[in-house]
């Protein structure tokens, strides 16, 4: 729904790992709007599971979205975004800061996206074009209910406390706040700003912590309907 006097919003349904799918919801945001300023690539989900339970295509499937939807999505946008010396915004996760126990294929792919923007900022720099990258921790969305094969459980509790997550819409003004301000990354919630602290300058303390949750088999489970 578009915002009270504001443009509609246009809507283009698109597969972020399939060829020509991006190119095409580009081609119609410019012919709507004329150009292009902002892209955010933000497709992804996340497999659950410990390593000696999950195959060597449950890791491919989780790049095939959370890394390459984003270039594939970056590559799209890139001809226009360059023009107007826009903005890339790739939406990562504290999860590319410190894995956790039976999730790492979403680590790897965010630890990746952490990768990539590193890589390309300096890059990107050179054509007047700024990227963002957006580390949250836990947001309110649909992400855990969905399960290894990218199917959505509505009925499956949050294996995440409450009082843990963040509400979307207050996680999108602290993303526009920084993405406004061309920061270089942004960590969105408190508790995420402490995991990354303690990655960083308590690394013992993150593995004791880490070998507790793995015992307890991991941070979440595959949801289940319900």
């Amino acid at each position: 729904m578009a915002a009270a006097g504001g443009p509609e919003p246009l809507v283009v349904p698109c597969d972020v790992t399939r060829d020509g799918d991006l190119e095409r919801a580009v081609a119609e945001s410019t012919r709507r709007w004329g150009r292009l300023d902002v892209v955010v690539a933000n497709a992804g989900f996340g497999i659950a599971g410990a390593l000696r339970d999950l195959s060597v295509s449950d890791y491919r499937r989780q790049f095939e979205t959370n890394v390459f939807g984003v270039l594939r999505t970056i590559y799209a946008a890139l001809p226009d975004i360059e023009k107007t010396k826009g903005r890339v915004v790739i939406i990562g996760s504290v999860a590319g800061w410190s894995a956790s126990p039976h999730a790492s294929p979403y680590a790897m792919s965010k630890f990746a996206l952490r990768a990539l923007a590193n890589a390309i900022t300096p890059e990107l720099a050179l054509r007047g074009v700024t990227v963002t990258l957006i580390s949250p921790g836990f947001v309110a969305s649909d992400i855990r209910r969905v399960d290894n094969q990218g199917a959505l459980h509505p009925g499956a509790p949050d294996p995440i406390p409450a009082w843990l997550v963040m509400p979307a819409d207050k996680a999108a003004r602290q993303i526009l706040r920084a993405v406004a301000r061309g920061r270089a990354e942004a960590v969105i919630t408190a508790h995420g700003r402490i995991f990354v602290a303690v990655e960083r300058f308590l690394p013992w303390l993150s593995r004791a912590i880490k070998r507790r949750v793995a015992a307890r088999g991991g941070y979440r489970s595959e949801p289940r309907a319900g």
